[in-house]
């Protein structure tokens, strides 16, 4: 008698546990197997989300407006209505940004291996188990993807997490400075050169560096013990050149900003092999919106003082961030790659020789010429695939482009942002299909009037 009352005690304790667990996870057993419970409502209102049409030309979201229940639509541009399905009359191309949503369409057709759903509990702390601020998951997962893509050297280097390479820019330019020193360090890049060098230099008005233009007015500089910090951009935003180091000499440090360089938009020679490098998630995967980038650093004081720069700037950056990166690289590792860097390449290469055919007829603009380059990942010659376009007006009469453009309903970048004359005008690729599609369209309306002009003269 006494043995059957322990087994029945040995029993309820074994049920008891188990419907603890069951209770804790919110485990089901559905169709022979166990199966999650408590993600599913959250995967039921993401995938509502994610089935709303926008005839192809916008996209709903999760956090966005809710009409009657169903997530409304938020259009692209020159597209309207409930639905997205109308097109303004009065559209033009707005082709200013370097928003990278040319990758949207991958991601979409990736849903399910992309996809993540993050427990309301998940890393609460400031710090993860061995107290770092960096996800060692996320670290060697970035380094097996540079070794894969041979774009950059990161065995024996140090790598810090930043808020996108925007506040990874000032951190290297805070920790490359000197600290006390009676003259500022000067921070140059060669023209055209991204504006936000100047803007975010300009922006700390630190004592310890400034911000002094176009590298080229140094190279002849007889006074050797000056401190240069130079911006070296490769590919370079705007125009796709892999510029290089211009300045040399013992006080000389660079920082080289390779967001772009990844098969999308370049060939890839060689891995960049430099003392501080900057890439961003941004222009890899096409995340703008999550603001997550990385340097790889070789000197250590250097890695110590841009760490101590973002710890006391944000406190690290955000876990939950961490993890969305983490997926998203390992989606892009997925066949060692190629499929993200094959429908990137041929989405990029295919707009610039449509863009590139169309303006070749024209007198009154020019693009910047990017010579085809052998590329080790491709393994193959590569042809020119760049982010944005840097187009030239020629005639005398033009010689504020960005007005030019404006008036044929094209907005871009004005040339003056980017330290050169107004001549010249960035026009983004990596937008969306609609805003390529406008932008064409535009510019074949632009040359075509060329042809009127011609006529009329002829007559």
């Amino acid at each position: 008698m006494g043995k059957i009352q322990i087994s029945w005690s040995v029993l309820c304790l074994v049920c008891s546990l188990i419907l603890n667990l069951l209770l804790v996870n919110k485990l089901v057993y559905v169709g022979g197997k166990w199966e999650v419970s408590w993600s599913r409502r959250a995967a039921e209102e993401g995938e509502a989300a994610a089935a709303v049409g926008c005839s192809g030309h916008g996209r709903a979201y999760l956090d966005g407006l809710v009409v009657d229940g169903i997530p409304e639509c938020e259009c692209n541009s020159c597209f309207v209505g409930s639905d997205c399905s109308q097109i303004s009359s009065d559209c033009v191309a707005d082709v200013d940004s370097g928003d990278p949503l040319f990758l949207e369409p991958y991601w979409m057709k990736n849903a399910a291996s992309s996809a993540m759903l993050v427990a309301g509990w998940h890393r609460m702390s400031y710090v993860f188990k061995n107290q770092s601020l960096i996800s060692t998951v996320l670290e060697n997962q970035i380094r097996k993807l540079h070794d894969t893509v041979g774009n950059a050297v990161t065995k024996g280097r140090f790598i810090v997490f930043g808020a996108g390479s925007i506040q990874l820019l000032n951190a290297a330019v805070h920790a490359l400075s000197q600290e006390h020193s009676s003259v500022p360090a000067k921070v140059v890049a060669s023209v055209p050169f991204y504006p936000l060098y100047q803007l975010q230099t300009d922006l700390f008005r630190s004592v310890d560096f400034e911000f002094q233009g176009d590298t080229s007015l140094w190279k002849n500089c007889s006074d050797s013990s000056l401190n240069f910090i130079e911006m070296v951009s490769a590919p370079n935003n705007p125009d796709g050149q892999m510029n290089k180091a211009v300045l040399q000499g013992p006080y000389v440090k660079a920082i080289h900003d390779h967001a772009y360089y990844w098969p999308h938009f370049t060939a890839i020679p060689t891995p960049a092999d430099e003392d501080v490098m900057l890439f961003s998630l941004s222009k890899l995967t096409g995340h703008a919106g999550t603001r997550f980038g990385w340097a790889v650093i070789k000197d250590e004081a250097v890695y110590e003082r841009m760490s101590t720069y973002v710890k006391l700037n944000t406190l690290g950056i955000s876990k939950d961030v961490q993890l969305r990166a983490f997926k998203l690289v390992q989606v892009v590792m997925e066949r060692d790659g190629r499929e993200i860097f094959e429908y990137g390449h041929a989405t990029m290469k295919s707009r610039w020789e449509k863009l590139s055919s169309v303006l070749s007829v024209s007198k009154r603009f020019s693009l910047q010429d990017i010579e085809p380059q052998y590329c080790t990942f491709f393994q193959s010659l590569r042809a020119a695939s760049p982010a944005y376009a840097w187009l030239k007006c020629e005639r005398d009469e033009d010689k504020e482009c960005y007005r030019v453009l404006k008036k044929a309903g094209i907005i871009g970048r004005d040339g003056t942002l980017f330290g050169v004359r107004g001549s010249y005008v960035r026009l983004s690729l990596i937008k969306t299909q609609d805003d390529f599609d406008m932008l064409l369209h535009k510019i074949k309306k632009l040359v075509a009037k060329e042809d009127d002009r011609q006529t009329r003269s002829n007559m």
